[in-house]
């Protein structure tokens, strides 16, 4: 069974719209990712019942509620309801706010950040139906997501975005190796600049990260100061974490 609440009962209030399963929070903190600061990482499902998700849409702003309704396929949109309503669902619980209160702005380069709790950071990634979100007091984060679809696993884009030194080790992986060596690479990096919020601005060659299967994350030319770590949050993806200061 899947985490979230799609595969269970929600319930309803005398009063307003589905209450919340106690249990649906799928959130585990990490420890000894960093030094700085307390780390928490989520896994959540983004197939929500119909109930569940009406309850994220009750949370969203008029913003996000604009940008629900441009979507054309109802899966997508339905996915972004639930990810943006889990998120404020799981921020609100670190402020003391209700969900709809929390005010999410985008900065120039494209990160999100909390208007009113300028200590609070948080980073969000989505692949083939599940989001992973790191929220961290007093320290950058950034995180990534990524289903392990063979096809996806490009020669041609590492050779084109990938440091040399990432492409060398990747040469050296047998084909058993290469979809995972791949992965590895690409939410390493991708988990750095978000943490660095730089956004497309900073090419992913100026830096490099391990990417062999078995042997440590780490960040290879990175700036100093920043922690990585490397995990499967469920069967089939892989993730990466990033925290530090900047």
């Amino acid at each position: 069974m899947r985490r979230g609440c799609a595969r269970r009962s929600t319930g309803r209030s005398p009063t307003g719209p589905p209450r919340w399963p106690r249990d649906m929070r799928g959130w585990h903190r990490v420890d000894a990712v960093s030094e700085v600061g307390r780390i928490e990482v989520g896994l959540f499902d983004l197939d929500l019942s119909h109930d569940v998700l009406a309850c994220c849409h009750e949370w969203l702003d008029v913003d996000e509620r604009a940008r629900a309704a441009r979507f054309r396929h109802d899966r997508d949109r339905d996915r972004f309801v639930a990810r943006r309503g889990q998120l404020r669902e799981r921020l609100a619980q670190s402020v003391g706010e209700a969900p709809r209160a929390v005010r999410i702005a985008i900065d120039a380069r494209g990160k999100p950040f909390l208007l009113d709790h300028p200590g609070l950071h948080f980073s969000v990634s989505h692949s083939h139906g599940q989001a992973l979100c790191a929220v961290a007091v007093d320290a950058a984060v950034g995180c990534d997501l990524e289903w392990r679809n063979p096809d996806l696993a490009c020669r041609a884009v590492a050779a084109r975005l990938f440091a040399p030194p990432e492409t060398t080790a990747l040469a050296n992986l047998t084909e058993a190796q290469w979809v995972e060596g791949f992965f590895n690479c690409w939410t390493r990096k991708e988990a750095y600049v978000k943490a660095l919020g730089l956004g497309l601005s900073y090419p992913l060659d100026a830096f490099a990260v391990s990417v062999a299967p078995g042997e440590p994350a780490t960040l290879i030319d990175a700036q100093p100061g920043w922690s990585l770590a490397s995990f499967e949050p469920a069967p089939g993806y892989q993730a990466a974490l990033v925290t530090g200061t900047r």
